[in-house]
């Protein structure tokens, strides 16, 4: 067991690694900005952002779409985003007559429309049911954002948009990607405000 010392010397290096990697978020600025004008234009054109994720990214992908169907910080009307597990039932009727590397792919299939957006979120860049929602969501012509870690793993190749932050921890990448996701949904707010 750890003392109280070595404790707090564990805690404060778990915060020196969160604070290093958003330090380095900087440099995602330009492709955060272009995720915003992307996920604007379509939802301003009657569009929706369509969310997947697993785990943690999950959970993230629920958040990201309570703060743009309730609201960040502004009042305004509700805008339309779906995280694609929402609907537990289909998630485990797919999983099952279909294999779990289904159950987005599917879900997106049968909501998006040209027009919409995909956000797939996965640390490792590699999850098999987030591939094959991004291949369907190419079937849909509809634009792809990632969201990954360090490498992007084989999702860097076929999103539209690959946001890789800079690290290969799980946990401080997810802790990133929260942050960015609440960027732009502050950001949409202000532009929807103005609009």
């Amino acid at each position: 067991m750890a003392s109280p010392t070595q404790q707090i010397d564990r805690i404060r290096a778990i915060w020196d690694e969160h604070l290093k990697v958003a330090g380095a978020l900087p440099r995602l600025t330009t492709d955060v900005s272009s995720a915003v004008d992307t996920i604007y234009s379509s939802l301003a054109a009657g569009g929706q952002l369509l969310i997947a994720g697993n785990g943690g990214s999950a959970a993230d992908a629920q958040h990201i779409a309570a703060e743009l169907t309730g609201r960040f910080l502004l009042e305004r009307q509700p805008l339309r985003a779906i995280a694609l597990h929402g609907n537990t039932s289909a998630l485990t009727a797919i999983g099952n007559d279909y294999g779990y590397e289904h159950v987005f792919a599917r879900e997106l299939s049968a909501h998006a429309r040209p027009g919409d957006v995909l956000l797939a979120i996965s640390t490792s860049g590699n999850s098999a049911n987030i591939l094959r929602a991004i291949e369907a969501a190419r079937q849909c012509k509809i634009t792809v954002i990632g969201l990954t870690g360090e490498s992007g793993g084989q999702m860097r190749a076929i999103c539209d948009l690959c946001l890789c932050v800079p690290s290969k921890s799980t946990a401080r990448i997810q802790e990133m990607h929260i942050t960015i996701g609440h960027a732009i949904c502050e950001l949409l707010e202000e532009r929807l405000a103005e609009a």
